[in-house]
């Protein structure tokens, strides 16, 4: 088989061209050949193609996205693994893996599968998976990663010029959004507590009193990592006020005002808002224009959770929707949902670069302080990680093979297709639909009369997600709005059509008829 043939055919069989016998036994040699170097490029190459042919064969023969197995079956098939006892080879060890996992994974590439944020990937960034885990860089600083530090330093300059952030911003690669929205709430927490001629003076002693004081405010609507976050930086989950908001579930600037306005007159210290752009549940974009007013008003940090919306940046229709952002002192941003990157791939954004001091250390074996001054950029001086994966290889790779604009599109192509899906259940009797989608994410439940009371409402609507998660033909979130039980699409998938939202609805109402005919 040609070897181009696998990354550019999706019925290509699998190929037989391996030796089918036991092969990497010379692996345990005492030399070490089961390690990466110069002269085990053919095991390397083998160990490779396996690998490959392995995901083909199973992605080419996936009807659902998920088999429906149950935890306590999956959990059976461990009991006898054990791992002081290794197999004959490595085709063995991928035959347990097919067993144990691909058999039984959940596929985000399936167009039925439509839950959570999570997206089928580009291939570029598949391939740039393979390179930056077979070179292994470090990217905390210039000695372990060389180009490496500049790929990643050249994508946050990108990034941040889409936002908007003006020439002094900056920024670094994280794990996701919670990462990035701890780490802006540490920014908001030293900034409000410290000053850029003075950083960080409370480091040595620890928080004082006043820090009991600090209050964060976010939407209702937010992520649950603010409040993570408030605890993590030792400030409570109290510290974080909740503000009300409206019918598209965006957050009140009215409300805010006046929640900022009780704070001051109780003696607290208000410290940053976080804007969110793309609600999990709803995708709902928070008026990012009157938000950044109040924070100028009061003198509050200003932090964008753009961890789904991040899309927009690329988006040649729907980028409006995003004005004010550019506003923000900080920006999260996740590739990993919106721009179709592996995971993990996202980024913090800050206006001004001077405040990421606040995570410097200088270790004397690592980024002492004599290579600042001769300008080597250790790209630890601006991160909570010393060890940094090189994951900007794979937006880099994607965004040179196949362009924003292309990314771009695909993201405009899900929201359209979450417009479709709105009006659809708008005209569908048994379909409760509770919001117009601003992104790609519909929230609604199953409602197959008007006098149908509330409680069993949420016991059918719960049952449906849990059916169709254990048939496997389907996999579709759920949530709670003002303590009632509703069903999620999350639509991260150009492939996913109209047609497959209409089997998908077809299998929802199934279920709940089921459910009701229970008795």
């Amino acid at each position: 088989m040609d070897k181009g043939s696998v990354l550019v055919s999706s019925t290509t069989q699998p190929s037989t061209r391996l030796d089918p016998q036991p092969d990497v036994l010379a692996w345990r040699r005492p030399d070490a050949a089961f390690l990466f170097n110069h002269r085990s490029l053919s095991e390397y190459e083998e160990a490779i193609w396996k690998g490959m042919e392995l995901v083909q064969k199973q992605v080419s023969s996936t009807q659902r996205p998920f088999s429906g197995v149950s935890p306590q079956a999956l959990a059976a098939s461990f009991e006898d693994v054990d791992l002081d006892q290794s197999l004959h080879s490595l085709s063995d060890a991928l035959d347990e893996v097919e067993r144990l996992y691909l058999n039984d994974a959940v596929y985000f590439h399936h167009p039925k599968y439509v839950a959570h944020l999570n997206c089928p990937i580009a291939i570029p960034a598949i391939l740039a998976e393979l390179i930056l885990s077979s070179i292994n860089s470090s990217l905390d600083t210039w000695d372990q990663s060389a180009g490496g530090t500049f790929i990643e330093q050249k994508l946050i300059d990108w990034t941040a010029s889409r936002i908007g952030l003006g020439t002094r911003a900056d920024g670094v690669f994280t794990s996701g959004g919670t990462q990035s929205n701890l780490m802006a709430m540490l920014l908001a927490r030293e900034t409000c507590c410290g000053s850029l001629s003075e950083p960080h003076a409370g480091r040595l002693p620890g928080l004082s009193e006043d820090y009991r004081k600090l209050r964060i405010f976010t939407s209702q609507a937010s992520h649950f990592s603010i409040r993570k976050a408030a605890s993590v930086l030792g400030l409570g989950y109290d510290a974080v006020i909740s503000v009300p908001t409206d019918s598209r579930f965006r957050m009140n600037a009215r409300a805010l005002e006046t929640r900022i306005k009780a704070s001051l007159h109780d003696g607290l210290i208000p410290m940053a808002v976080v804007a969110t752009a793309g609600t999990t549940d709803f995708g709902s974009i928070d008026p990012m224009e009157d938000i950044a007013r109040i924070c100028r008003r009061y003198g509050l940090w200003l932090h964008a959770d753009a961890a789904y919306g991040c899309g927009l940046l690329v988006s040649r229709k729907y980028r409006s929707r995003l004005d004010g952002i550019q506003h923000a002192d900080s920006v999260t941003v996740d590739y990993h949902k919106s721009f179709f990157q592996p995971v993990s791939c996202g980024a913090l954004l800050v206006k001004d670069r001077r405040h990421l001091g606040c995570v410097t250390y200088h270790a004397d074996y690592l980024n002492p302080r004599s290579q600042r001054e001769e300008g080597t950029p250790n790209l630890v001086d601006k991160s909570m990680q010393t060890t940094k994966r090189f994951d900007a290889l794979k937006l880099w790779l994607t965004l040179r093979a196949v362009g924003a604009e292309t990314i771009g599109n695909a993201f405009d192509q899900v929201i359209a297709l979450a417009q479709q899906v709105y009006r659809l259940f708008l005209a569908d009797d048994a379909i409760d639909v509770i919001h117009q989608p601003e992104l790609s994410a519909l929230v609604f439940r199953y409602r197959p009369s008007p006098a149908c009371p509330e409680h069993e409402l949420d016991a059918a609507n719960t049952f449906i997600r849990k059916a169709l998660f254990r048939s496997g033909d389907a996999v579709v979130a759920g949530t709670r709005v003002d303590g009632r039980q509703y069903l999620k699409f999350t639509l991260l998938n150009p492939a996913t059509t109209i047609q497959d939202i209409r089997e998908i609805r077809d299998l929802i109402k199934s279920h709940g008829e089921r459910y009701f005919r229970r008795g």
